[in-house]
C-alpha cells in the first residue's frame, strides 16, 4: 500500500453483490436495491494546484470528451459551490476497465471531490460531498462515504454493514456496456420485490440486469459460465465484470491462473472500509496534528 500521505489519492473499485430492480420514481430513475462491497484495489489520482482557475486533466482518457469526463465535472463542481479561485492540473493513474460495473468513473468522480475538499480547504462534510456527487452519478455518493453498505432509493441511501471477509477473482470480458442502454431497455425487469437487509443471502438474491447483458453480450454470458464452474459468480452492476467469491486468497489465485487469457482479472479482498476513506482520515488526522 502507498503511504498514505503521499501524493496519490485511491480511487477504490466495489462490487454490487446483488443488484434489483424495485421499479421507479416520479422522475423516472430507477429504484434499487444493492450491496456495495467496497475492494482494496483500483485507480488512483495525483492533484497539483494551480494560482489559476484552469482545471485540467494531464492524462485525458481515449473517447471521452473533457466536458463529459466525471473527474473534471466534479472538480468544476466543487470549485463552483465552494467559490474557489485556485485551479489545479489532475493525473489519472488507471487501472481498472470503463464500463465494467465496478465503479471506475463514479469512483474517480468521488475522490476528485474528497481530495480536492482537502486540498482546497472547503470544509465540507461527506454528507454534503456526497449530495454533491449525487448529480454526477447514482453510485459517487457511496464511493464518498467509503464503506461497505446496502444502498436503496437510487443509491443514496446507505446503511454501512459488515460482511464476513472474502476474496474476489474479477474478470473483465473486453467488452463495455453502456449504463443508459441498460436502463432504458424495455425488457429490464422492474419489479423486484423489497427484502429485508438482515435476511440478505447472496444465494437468494441476483442481478436483475444480468439476463439483459449476457442476452445482448455473448461474451459476458461464456465469462459468466466458465466462473459459474469454480465458485458462486455474478455480474457486477450493468457490467460487464462478473466477480467470483472466495473464502481465502490462495483459492482466487489458483482459478485465476486457469482463467483463458483472452479475458484479463485481478484480485481483490472485500473491505468495511475503502482505502480512500483511509486516505482521508490520515490527512485529516496529520492536518490536525
Amino acid at each position: 500500500m502507498d503511504n498514505l500521505l503521499d501524493d496519490w489519492w485511491p480511487s477504490p473499485a466495489k462490487l454490487n453483490l446483488f443488484l434489483h430492480i424495485l421499479g421507479r420514481n416520479q422522475k423516472g430513475y430507477h429504484l434499487l436495491q444493492t450491496l456495495f462491497q467496497m475492494l482494496d484495489v483500483g485507480d488512483r489520482l495525483a492533484f497539483k494546484l494551480t494560482n489559476d482557475a484552469k482545471i485540467s486533466l494531464s492524462t485525458p482518457l481515449k473517447g471521452v470528451p473533457e466536458e463529459e469526463n466525471l473527474i473534471i465535472r466534479a472538480a468544476k463542481l466543487l470549485q463552483s459551490t465552494c467559490g474557489i479561485s485556485k485551479g489545479v492540473t489532475i493525473t489519472l493513474d488507471k487501472h481498472l476497465p470503463m464500463g465494467g460495473g465496478i465503479g471506475g468513473g463514479s469512483s474517480n468522480a468521488a475522490t476528485t471531490l474528497v481530495a480536492l475538499n482537502e486540498l482546497w480547504n472547503c470544509k465540507l462534510n461527506n454528507t454534503q460531498l456526497a449530495e454533491l456527487g449525487l448529480a454526477l452519478g447514482a453510485d459517487v455518493p457511496i464511493f464518498i462515504h467509503g464503506q461497505t453498505a446496502f444502498a436503496s432509493g437510487v443509491g443514496e441511501q446507505i446503511f454501512p454493514i459488515q460482511l464476513p471477509s472474502q476474496w474476489y477473482l474479477v474478470a473483465n470480458p473486453g467488452i463495455h456496456v453502456s449504463t443508459a442502454e441498460v436502463f432504458a431497455a424495455p425488457e429490464l425487469p422492474r419489479n423486484a420485490s423489497p427484502i429485508r437487509w438482515d435476511n440478505y443471502k447472496f444465494e437468494e438474491t441476483r442481478n436483475d440486469c444480468q439476463t439483459f447483458v449476457t442476452n445482448r453480450h455473448p461474451e459476458v454470458a461464456k465469462l459468466l459460465q466458465w466462473l459459474v464452474h469454480y465458485a458462486p459468480s455474478r455480474m457486477t452492476g450493468t457490467g460487464a465484470c462478473v466477480f467470483a467469491t472466495f473464502a481465502t486468497e490462495a483459492q482466487a489465485m489458483e482459478i485465476q491462473a486457469k482463467l483463458p487469457e483472452k479475458w484479463t482479472s485481478f484480485i481483490a479482498k472485500g473491505v468495511e472500509q475503502s482505502p480512500l476513506k483511509i486516505k482521508q482520515q490520515a490527512v485529516r488526522a496529520a492536518s490536525d496534528m
